[in-house]
């Protein structure tokens, strides 16, 4: 019996990432390629970077029918926007991800982790999310050589300059610097 988990939704077909098959029938071998520019979901990204909502991503798919479904291949281009990890400037780039998911026909075929058609149609936003967010630097940077800020009074490093430092007391011996005046010091030369 097929999965009874597996909760029946039925997507919006006005929605700009689900796509119709119509035209593919259910006839193996028929293909169908597109490039299609359509706005980035909500909340993609990690802690530093992601792509904002809204911007444009830009797609360059295949769609083939095969026995069990329709098998969906391409590329996805999307803008990025974050923050360096190491000075916290902001940071813009892109990302290009591989697309390949196979939509089956129906729950016979497909286990609970596969993706399913609704009816003609089917939702390339999980797919392209999947990907886009594994692609993602955990730690972007501005420029590879970017020095980040300094650790005791959160300057950048690269305009503090090279004679940038900080006089460091051992915190075992910080309760003794008064005990000592400066007039001591030079009786003892």
């Amino acid at each position: 019996m097929p999965s009874e988990s597996r909760m029946t939704q039925h997507l919006d077909p006005r929605s700009p990432w689900v796509l119709s098959t119509h035209d593919l029938g259910r006839r193996p071998g028929s293909m169908r390629q597109m490039i299609l520019t359509v706005p980035a979901p909500v909340d993609l990204g990690v802690d530093m970077i992601g792509v904002p909502k809204d911007a444009e991503v830009e797609l360059d798919l295949r769609l083939e029918a095969v026995m069990e479904g329709v098998l969906v291949s391409g590329t996805a281009q999307a803008p990025l926007s974050g923050e360096c990890a190491r000075c916290l400037d902001p940071v813009t780039s892109e990302i290009e991800v591989n697309l390949q998911e196979l939509f089956f026909y129906s729950d016979e075929d497909a286990s609970d982790e596969d993706s399913l058609l609704d009816g003609e149609l089917l939702d390339l936003e999980p797919t392209f999310r999947d990907a886009a967010v594994l692609a993602l630097p955990l730690s972007p940077v501005c420029r590879e050589d970017c020095r980040g800020l300094c650790t005791e009074c959160g300057i950048k490093l690269a305009e503090a300059g090279e004679d940038h430092r900080h006089e460091k007391i051992d915190a075992r011996w910080a309760s003794l610097q008064g005990l000592v005046s400066e007039h001591d010091n030079d009786q003892e030369k």
